[in-house]
């Protein structure tokens, strides 16, 4: 198979505009927030009454799921693939490595909406929740990425303010800001 240009713009709009309840988490939700992480795929925490519904909004960039909807709800987890890798989490709640009970819903009541572009915002945990979410695992990239969430909460990384002069998108402004300043600042919040 010919390898195609992934469009994380349009991936983003498509999430966006299938109104399901779904989160950014992992490295892409600290890239979002501006930290200097490398990742090759995108994590989603989707809430399970909307399966169906994500299916079929990200069939336009040919992301196929690799199970059925009961499936992917019976196992918790399911990916989307193409020459794209994306992860789904579906699950009403999970818990860390050391036994706190992590619940969608109230990830999701306090999620933050921070913008890809001038069209397009992705919902992404707020600071805390996201450390909740690296906790999951604890890996020792997990403890790096708490302690790099933890830097940037202590500088008030939720209410930090985007330049106004930069590009739209999370790449135009990550190349601009490395260049420019050792901040982590990241995109601003709605």
């Amino acid at each position: 198979m010919e390898r195609t240009e992934f469009d994380e713009g349009e991936f983003f709009r498509l999430l966006g505009a299938s109104g399901v309840r779904v989160l950014l988490i992992g490295r892409r939700a600290l890239v979002a927030y501006g930290l200097p992480v490398l990742t090759a795929d995108y994590d989603l925490w989707l809430h399970v009454d909307d399966v169906q519904t994500l299916n079929e909004a990200l069939r336009p960039l040919g992301l196929l799921p690799d199970r059925p909807v009961a499936d992917a709800r019976a196992r918790g987890r399911y990916v989307f693939e193409n020459d794209e890798h994306v992860d789904v989490m579906v699950a009403r709640a999970a818990s860390t490595k050391d036994g706190v009970r992590v619940l969608f819903d109230d990830v999701w009541a306090r999620r933050r909406t921070l913008q890809y572009d001038e069209h397009t915002a992705i919902a992404v945990p707020c600071i805390d929740d996201l450390i909740l979410t690296k906790r999951w695992a604890m890996r020792d990239r997990d403890v790096a990425d708490i302690r790099l969430l933890e830097a940037l909460k202590a500088r008030g990384g939720e209410n930090l303010e985007l330049p106004a002069n930069l590009a739209p998108g999370w790449r135009s402004w990550w190349a601009v800001r490395c260049r420019s300043t050792n901040s982590t600042a990241g995109p601003p919040l709605r």
